[in-house]
C-alpha cells in the first residue's frame, strides 16, 4: 500500500466519526478535512501556549482574548502590553485579508493545502527567529499572520462545529443540544485544543518555545502532505 493510501485508510474512518454516514451510506461533503481541521485545532492550543508564556501575555490564535487583553492594558494592567496585542490582532487581519482575497473557481476547498503551507512557512520563519533569540514582536507577528490564514480559509470552508480555535461556541453547544453527533465534534474540538495548550505549554516551560514551535511546525506538514494526498488528480477531496 502507497504511503497516500495508508493516509486515506487512516483519515477516512477518523472522518466517518466525526461525520457518519448518511441512510444510504454516502459519505460527507467534506471528505478527510474534518480530522485535518482536529490536528489544526490542536495547533492552535500550541502556538497560542508559546505566545503567552514565552513572548508576553498574548495571543496569535485566540483573538478574543487578545481584545479582553488590550481593554485590560489601556485600563492600567502593566503585564499586559497594548502594543503586542495590537500588533497580533493586526497581523491576523491582514493574515485573514490576503487568504479571503483568494476566490478560486472551485471553491475554498482548493486552496486549503496551499494556505496550509504558507502558514507552516511562517511559522517556520517564527521558529527560526525564535531560535536565533530575536524579540518577541517579529514572532508574535508571524504567529498571528499564519493564524489569520488559517482562520480565514477554514471559514471559507465552513466544516460544522470546527473553527480550529473558538470553543466557546461548541461549549454552548454541548451544554445547551441532545447529544448527537454535533456534540461529538464539539467534545473533540475542545479537547484537542486543551491538549495542544497543555503539550505547547510543558514543552515552552519545560524545554523553550523552540521545541513547541517546531512540534506546530511538523504537524502542519502533516496537514498539508495528508491533504495533498487526499486529492485526485481533478482536485476532488477524495
Amino acid at each position: 500500500m502507497t504511503s497516500t493510501g495508508r493516509r486515506r485508510g487512516i483519515l477516512r474512518p477518523l472522518a466517518a466519526l466525526l461525520f457518519p454516514p448518511g441512510p444510504d451510506g454516502s459519505e460527507s461533503v467534506h471528505g478527510v478535512l474534518p480530522p485535518l481541521l482536529i490536528v489544526l485545532t490542536f495547533v492552535s492550543g500550541v502556538v497560542d501556549a508559546v505566545s503567552y508564556l514565552g513572548l508576553g501575555h498574548v495571543f496569535v490564535a485566540n483573538m478574543t482574548g487578545n481584545v479582553v487583553f488590550l481593554g485590560f492594558a489601556l485600563a492600567g494592567d502593566r503585564s499586559l502590553s497594548a502594543p503586542d496585542s495590537l500588533l497580533a490582532v493586526g497581523a491576523f487581519l491582514t493574515g485573514a485579508l490576503a487568504a479571503g482575497r483568494l476566490r478560486p473557481a472551485t471553491g475554498a476547498g482548493r486552496m486549503f493545502a496551499p494556505l496550509v503551507a504558507v502558514q507552516t512557512v511562517l511559522v517556520g520563519g517564527a521558529l527560526a527567529l525564535t531560535a536565533a533569540g530575536a524579540g518577541p514582536p517579529p514572532v508574535i507577528a508571524l504567529l498571528a499572520l499564519g493564524m489569520g490564514l488559517q482562520n480565514a480559509v477554514v471559514h471559507r470552508i465552513a466544516v460544522p462545529d470546527l473553527t480550529t480555535t473558538v470553543v466557546t461556541r461548541a461549549l454552548t453547544g454541548l451544554a445547551a443540544d441532545r447529544w448527537g453527533p454535533a456534540s461529538l465534534r464539539r467534545l473533540v474540538t475542545v479537547a484537542a485544543l486543551l491538549l495542544g495548550a497543555l503539550a505547547g505549554g510543558l514543552l515552552t516551560l519545560r524545554h523553550g518555545s523552540v521545541w513547541a514551535l517546531a512540534s506546530a511546525v511538523g504537524l502542519l506538514v502533516c496537514v498539508v502532505l495528508a491533504r495533498a494526498g487526499s486529492r485526485d488528480g481533478s482536485g476532488r477531496p477524495a
